[in-house]
């Protein structure tokens, strides 16, 4: 029978001290034992049969860490039934007294799934910022970076070229917007059976039929709407960042370390996913910022907790709305992905896990979305 002494520490982190007496342990010991003594060679047995009081000695330390191995997590999951205590991490063990015939004693240190509480949620107000108007100017900035870019690349005749605008870079402001919203855009660049030539020094037609637009106002056209759909995307992005702010601001935890560093590990990812984009090594990207990663993390750190407290509370929000994702919807988002390969990852439960709490998430948000502009 288990005896545990429970005590709460800062931070979520738990300290649980328990101790197990000899007799819930002597058969697995037995069993470790056993299997550790067929493999021992004493000089005048075959291997494996000599008498145990002559192989003991010699497998004891190892037979320990095995019993300990198995026993302290048992151990530990029967200390915490009937607690509200949910580990988020693994435990940190430190044995204190382990005697054969005795028992063991020893401490065991978790993370818990901190408790969270949010305000009246209910009554979050936001006003949706103003949506950015296209104007001429914008789409002439596209147009002459889009004709600069394709005169490059065809110095001399203005073929036809492997660029695509709409579904790739047009300008620092489109280039963010079909990164982060998957738009595909509206213009195709492609191979032409007679390639067009132009002499022209200013975008015109013939450069415009090259980028698969039918004239340069069907291009202008097209990049507005591109634009257009651009802004319609981050101005969404910007009411919703706005939303969680506010749930952010009125959610009170203790966040957990192992959290904040978890979120910290995310962001890293992140920027090493675009500095790989950018055709660059995470190395190279942070010599030229002359900062090493834990400066990095360092700068990061506010902003991390920010994250992850609004992570918390949303999901509190998602709790006390009974936010539900069924299996149904679980496979037709998986349903979705085009991708063979990545379609098959989410035949594991984890990846399954993850998407689960990111559309339980989405749905939360989009009740916020309604709560607010009621």
């Amino acid at each position: 029978m288990v005896t545990k002494n429970i005590v709460k520490l800062p931070k979520a982190m738990v300290e649980v001290q328990i101790s197990l007496p000899w007799p819930d342990m002597e058969s697995r010991w037995n069993e470790v034992l056993n299997k550790l003594a067929s493999d021992v060679e004493i000089p005048g047995f075959r291997k494996g049969q000599a008498p145990m009081d002559m192989i003991e000695p010699k497998i004891a330390q190892q037979a320990q860490q095995e019993l300990l191995r198995v026993s302290m997590p048992q151990a530990l999951i029967e200390a915490l039934q009937g607690t509200n205590i949910v580990p988020i991490d693994y435990p940190r063990y430190e044995v204190q007294s382990f005697q054969k015939g005795v028992g063991v004693t020893f401490k065991a240190l978790v993370t818990e799934r901190p408790q969270v509480k949010v305000g009246s949620y209910k009554t979050i107000k936001v006003t949706r910022p103003p949506l950015k108007q296209i104007t001429d100017s914008d789409i002439d900035k596209v147009v002459e970076d889009l004709y600069r870019r394709w005169k490059v690349r065809n110095p001399s005749t203005g073929s036809a070229s492997s660029l695509q605008a709409g579904s790739g870079p047009v300008g620092p402001q489109a280039q963010a917007s079909t990164q982060s919203s998957g738009a595909s855009g509206s213009l195709q660049f492609g191979k032409t059976d007679t390639p067009p030539t132009t002499t022209s020094n200013v975008p015109d037609d013939i450069f415009a039929k090259g980028v698969g637009a039918t004239d340069l106002a069907d291009l202008k056209k097209k990049i507005r709407g591109d634009l257009e759909a651009e802004a319609k995307y981050n101005n969404e992005l910007d009411y919703e960042e706005a939303i969680l702010q506010s749930v952010e601001k009125m959610t009170e935890v203790d966040i957990p370390d192992i959290l904040i560093e978890d979120e910290l590990n995310r962001m890293l990812v992140s920027l090493q996913r675009n500095v790989t984009d950018r055709g660059m090594l995470l190395d190279e990207y942070l010599r030229a910022q002359n900062k090493t990663v834990d400066q990095l993390k360092n700068e990061w750190r506010r902003q991390a907790e920010q994250n992850v407290r609004m992570e918390l509370g949303l999901a509190q929000i998602a709790s006390s709305e009974n936010v539900v994702i069924s299996d149904e919807e679980l496979q037709a988002e998986i349903d979705k992905i085009q991708d063979k390969r990545i379609k098959a990852q989410f035949e594991a439960q984890e990846p399954r896990l993850h998407l689960r709490h990111a559309l339980r998430q989405t749905k939360t948000l989009n009740i916020l979305k309604n709560l607010v502009g009621s």
